[in-house]
């Protein structure tokens, strides 16, 4: 039987649903929804490395920083690199947010209909209906090369280790 995976939410542990994922699985597929409410899965990334970033909510300060963070730092890849931000909220929060953030030129993601990217990345808190904070770093060839499942939701990822995985794969 497999051990319950959790995180610290609310001073309490929460259960994750879904499997872990691991370096060096095949990345799972999804399907979200962007800002436009078009939906999105991981192929239409194809050729690109990919940073998922995967916060509970913009419109919280550890998530508002993860999400700048990774796309300033990430720029200086140029097009080999995208970042995709994954989250609950609404894509017309999401649009607000990226408008009040002057940051209208990211790519934000959200699970909110099927909540398929967190069963199938293993980042959803089901009793809350909210993503965990994780990275991940997948390759051109969709192969997980950088996990990180944060085990405090108000905690920072490690963003220079996510970076490195990425300077790896593009150098």
């Amino acid at each position: 039987m497999a051990t319950e995976r959790t995180v610290a939410f609310k001073g309490e542990q929460t259960p994750l649903a879904g499997d872990a994922v691991n370096l060096g699985d095949k990345a799972p597929n999804f399907e979200v929804v962007d800002r436009g409410l078009n939906i999105k899965t991981l192929e239409d990334w194809a050729g690109k490395v990919r940073i998922l970033s995967v916060v509970p909510s913009l419109d919280t300060p550890v998530c508002d920083t993860q999400t700048r963070r990774f796309n300033e730092e990430a720029s200086r890849f140029g097009d080999k690199v995208v970042v995709l931000t994954v989250s609950m909220d609404l894509p017309f929060a999401q649009n607000r947010w990226c408008g009040a953030a002057g940051l209208e030129g990211i790519v934000t993601l959200s699970d909110f209909r099927n909540a398929s990217f967190g069963q199938n990345w293993g980042t959803l808190m089901q009793d809350w209906r909210l993503e965990s904070r994780a990275v991940f770093v997948v390759d051109t060839d969709d192969i997980v090369r950088y996990v990180e499942y944060v085990p405090e939701i108000g905690k920072h990822p490690d963003y220079a280790a996510a970076l490195r995985a990425v300077e790896a794969l593009i150098s």
